[in-house]
C-alpha cells in the first residue's frame, strides 16, 4: 500500500503547513470579532461569501481540467500555459467589466456609500484566479513544500497587514496622537479587504518561476478539450459555493430588519469558523488527494485504495467532530462573547462539513469516468435544496435554519453521489463500517451532552478525554483487524 503512504505523506505536508497557516490566519477571527460589532463583521462575511462564489466562476474548472489533461498529454507544460493564458484573458475582462459597473453593483447590494469595496474584491478575485493554476501545477508536480511556503506567505502577509491596520495604527493614534503611514481611521472594515488585496498581489511574484512557463504558448485544441471537461465542473463549483455561502449572502434580505440580518450573518459566520478544524483537514486532504486519485486511476487495485482511504478519512473527520463538540466550552473563546449565542449550530455545521468531505471522496467516480456532467446535476440538486430551505427557514429560524439547510444539502448530495456512483463506477466502500463509526461518534456526543452538566469540572475533563480515547482506540482496533483480514484474502 505504498500509494496510501504517499497520499498520507503529502496530506501531512499539505495538512501540517495548511493547518498551521490557517490556524494563524484564523487568529483574525478573535481579532475581528473584538474590533468590529456583529453588524460590521456581518459585512465582512457577506463580501467573502461573494468571493467564494465568483472565484469558482473565474477559474471555470481549469484546475481539475489541468490535472486531467496533464496526465494525458505528453507535454503537460503546454497544458499549463494554455490554462494560464486562458485565465489571464478572462481575469482582465472581469476587471474591466466590474470597473465599468462598480456603482450600479454597489447600489444593488446596498453598499452605495462604499463602491470601493467592489473594486477591492475585483482585484482580489482576479489575482487569486491567476494564481490558481500555478498552485495546481505545484500540486501536480508533487511539490507540496513550495506550495505550502507560498500559501503560508500569503496568509502571513494578510495577518500582518490586519494587525497593522486594526491594532497597531489605532493604538499609536490614540496613545501617541501619531498617524502611521497609509492609515485613516475612517476606512473601518475596508482595511480587512485592503489587507487581502495586498496579500494576493504580493503572492504572484512568489509564483513567477511557474508563471514563466506561460512562454510554452497556447494550444487551441487542448483549450477546447479542457473547456468541455471543465464546463460541468464550473456548475459543480458554483453549486458548491451556493451551498456553502448563499445563506450569508441572502440572510439580511430574508429577515424583516436588514440590521438584524447583518447581525445574524455576523454571529452565524463567526460560529461557522468554529468548524475550521474539519474544514482545514478536508482542504489539506483535497490538495493531496485530487492529484493522487488521478495518478492512481491506471493501477489495478485503485478502487480498493479509494475505499480504504474513505475509512481513514471518516475516522479523522469524526475524531475532529468529537474534539470540537466535547470541548466547545474552550473553543468558544476563539470568538468574541457577543457571538456565543450561536454556539448551538456548531455541531450541525461540523457534521455538515463531514458530509461535504465524504462527498468530495465520492465525487472521484464522475471525474475518473469523464462524466462530469453528472457531477453538475448533483450540484444543481444540492443548490436547489439550499435555496428552497434557506428561503423557507431563514424567516422562521434565522441562522439556525441556515445551519440545518447546510447539513441537509450536504447529506443529500453525499447520498445521491454514493448511489449514482455505485451504478456507474462501483467502488467497494465499507458502508457498514463507516455507518458504525458515525453512530459511535454521535452516541458519544449525545451522551456527553446529557452527562456533562451533572459532573464537576475535573470529572468532565476525564469524561471528554475518555470518550476521545475510546473512539480513537476502537477505530484503530477495527481498522487493524480489517487490514489483517483483507491481507489474508
Amino acid at each position: 500500500m505504498s500509494a496510501l503512504k504517499k497520499l498520507a505523506s503529502h496530506t501531512v505536508v499539505y495538512g501540517g503547513s495548511h493547518i498551521l497557516g490557517r490556524l494563524v490566519n484564523y487568529l483574525l477571527v478573535p481579532l475581528q470579532t473584538r474590533v468590529f460589532n456583529p453588524n460590521e463583521y456581518g459585512t465582512i462575511n457577506e463580501f467573502y461569501s461573494y468571493v467564494t462564489f465568483f472565484i469558482v466562476l473565474l477559474t471555470y474548472g481549469m484546475e481539475t481540467a489541468f490535472f486531467r489533461f496533464a496526465n494525458k498529454e505528453p507535454e503537460n507544460t503546454k497544458v499549463f500555459s494554455t490554462a494560464l493564458i486562458s485565465l489571464i484573458a478572462s481575469s482582465l475582462l472581469f476587471v474591466v467589466v466590474i470597473s465599468l459597473l462598480t456603482q450600479p453593483i454597489a447600489e444593488a447590494i446596498h453598499y452605495d456609500h462604499h463602491p470601493e469595496y467592489i473594486i477591492y474584491f475585483a482585484g482580489i478575485l482576479s489575482l487569486d484566479a491567476l494564481a490558481s493554476v500555478p498552485f495546481a501545477y505545484l500540486r501536480q508536480q508533487s511539490k507540496p513544500l513550495r506550495f505550502a511556503l507560498i500559501k503560508n506567505a500569503n496568509i502571513l502577509i494578510n495577518i500582518l497587514l490586519n494587525v497593522y491596520f486594526l491594532l497597531l495604527c489605532p493604538y499609536v493614534q490614540h496613545s501617541k496622537g501619531v498617524s502611521l503611514p497609509f492609515y485613516s481611521g475612517q476606512i473601518g472594515v475596508g482595511y480587512v479587504f485592503i489587507s487581502n488585496l495586498l496579500a494576493s498581489a504580493l503572492t504572484l511574484p512568489l509564483l513567477m518561476k511557474e508563471i514563466k512557463l506561460v512562454n510554452n504558448g497556447f494550444d487551441a485544441t487542448i483549450w477546447k478539450q479542457m473547456l468541455a471537461y471543465g464546463a460541468p465542473l464550473l456548475i459543480v463549483g458554483l453549486g458548491g459555493m451556493i451551498n456553502e455561502t448563499l445563506d450569508r449572502a441572502i440572510m439580511k434580505y430574508l429577515l424583516p430588519d436588514m440590521n438584524e440580518g447583518l447581525r445574524q450573518v455576523g454571529i452565524y459566520g463567526a460560529n461557522y469558523k468554529l468548524s475550521i478544524l474539519i474544514t482545514m483537514f478536508v482542504q489539506a486532504y483535497r490538495y493531496a488527494a485530487e492529484p493522487f486519485f488521478f495518478s492512481q486511476a491506471a493501477s489495478e487495485d485503485n478502487r480498493k485504495v479509494y475505499a480504504r482511504v474513505m475509512n481513514y478519512f471518516i475516522i479523522i473527520c469524526l475524531f475532529i467532530f468529537l474534539l470540537v463538540t466535547l470541548y466547545i466550552d474552550i473553543f468558544k473563546y476563539f470568538i468574541g462573547p457577543n457571538f456565543w449565542e450561536g454556539l448551538k449550530v456548531v455541531p450541525v455545521l461540523l457534521m455538515a462539513n463531514v458530509c461535504l468531505g465524504v462527498y468530495f471522496n465520492l465525487s472521484i467516480w464522475y471525474k475518473l469516468s469523464d462524466q462530469t456532467n453528472k457531477g453538475a446535476i448533483i450540484s444543481i440538486l444540492g443548490a436547489f435544496i439550499t435555496i428552497v430551505l434557506n428561503i423557507w427557514w431563514i424567516p422562521l429560524y434565522g441562522y439556525v435554519g441556515s445551519a440545518w439547510a447546510t447539513f441537509i444539502c450536504y447529506f443529500g448530495m453525499m447520498l445521491i453521489s454514493y448511489l449514482w456512483g455505485q451504478k456507474n463506477y462501483p467502488i467497494p466502500y465499507e458502508t457498514g463500517r463507516v455507518a458504525g463509526y458515525t453512530t459511535l461518534a454521535l452516541m458519544l456526543f449525545l451522551a456527553h451532552k446529557q452527562l456533562i452538566h451533572q459532573l464537576s469540572d475535573n470529572m468532565g475533563h476525564l469524561l471528554r478525554g475518555a470518550m476521545l480515547l475510546a473512539f480513537a482506540g476502537l477505530a484503530i482496533l477495527f481498522e487493524r483487524k480489517n487490514k489483517t483480514v483483507t491481507s489474508r484474502h
